[in-house]
């Protein structure tokens, strides 16, 4: 079987690779082309880029996804198969070249968690378990019939970094699986439950900032889900910090949300409409990501300051 891998992000190597190690005949992989980044103007490549590069695999750049000679190239390339991993949502004239069709990795249980940020937004809504799925691609999003899933685990220390990784090598095992059934037409395809569909829309500006008059599990579940990256962000003394990891703790004072309610030299408490929020990790602007202990070293903030919400 001739396949065409799709895919960007460091979640669609194992998958990539997986497939690159497998019987089938990986003939090409399409990508984001390079950019030019940061003051020395340098070319920065997409993860799956710089592994196909590595694995000795043609690569085919794709900005424009209608442009003919992209279209030509891929005809040229004669695939059966695509596989796409976190990639983006591809037009009608490109999904109709494959002979047999195309396959999509998500991370989620479909018809749950249906589009770009389902990983992140399970952790942000205290999901304790997800899964992946496998399913053929029609022109709606993430709308197409399920192959197989496989439920995942959510464990409380988990954030997206953990999870995303650990998802991602399972998510692996599950499209060999799905690519050999296919290939033996051993897999009867079933139909989403429309009744049942949840979204997972990309994460915007404004809800990375932290509410400190919600709850502090919700806030902590919201770390979670921006850690490593983009981050939660919170400002206090008009100076912006990124945090990046924290836990909540029981216990209720009169004071209002987002209030210093214990600050010792190794302790950063904050409080929440429900709880405190202790912090762990965080990070200042235009500084490393640093410690709780570092940070405390010197700040200025006490009991009493007061977080903006």
């Amino acid at each position: 079987m001739r396949i065409i891998f799709m895919g960007n992000p460091e979640f669609s190597i194992p998958s990539l690779k997986a497939v690159d190690h497998s019987d089938f005949k990986v003939v090409g992989v399409m990508t984001n082309p390079p950019k030019n980044m940061g003051r020395g103007r340098y070319e920065h490549h997409s993860p799956v880029c710089i592994t196909a590069k590595e694995l000795g695999i043609p690569l085919v750049f794709a900005d424009n996804l209608k442009s003919e000679d992209l279209i030509a190239q891929l005809k040229k390339l004669k695939p059966e198969l695509f596989i796409i991993v976190a990639y983006r949502i591809l037009p009608k004239i490109i999904l109709r070249i494959p002979s047999i069709g195309s396959v999509n990795l998500h991370g989620s249980l479909l018809p749950a968690y249906r589009g770009a940020a389902p990983i992140q937004r399970a952790i942000m809504n205290g999901e304790n378990e997800t899964g992946l799925t496998t399913f053929m691609v029609k022109s709606a999003v993430d709308t197409g019939d399920i192959l197989y899933q496989q439920k995942v685990k959510i464990s409380p220390d988990d954030n997206y970094g953990t999870l995303s990784k650990k998802m991602s090598q399972i998510g692996s095992e599950l499209l060999i699986k799905t690519i050999i059934d296919l290939h033996l037409n051993n897999i009867t395809p079933q139909k989403q439950d429309e009744f049942t569909v949840t979204s997972a829309p990309k994460i915007h500006r404004d809800e990375k900032k932290i509410r400190w008059n919600n709850d502090a599990e919700k806030i902590s579940n919201l770390i979670r889900g921006l850690s490593p990256t983009p981050g939660a962000s919170t400002t206090i003394k008009n100076k912006t910090l990124k945090i990046f990891q924290a836990f909540p703790e029981t216990g209720e004072l009169n004071t209002a949300p987002g209030t210093v309610i214990e600050r010792t030299k190794k302790k950063l408490s904050i409080q929440t409409r429900k709880g405190g929020l202790v912090i762990q990790i965080l990070q200042k602007e235009g500084k490393n990501r640093m410690e709780i202990q570092e940070f405390l070293h010197g700040t200025g903030i006490n009991i009493g300051d007061r977080f903006d919400n």
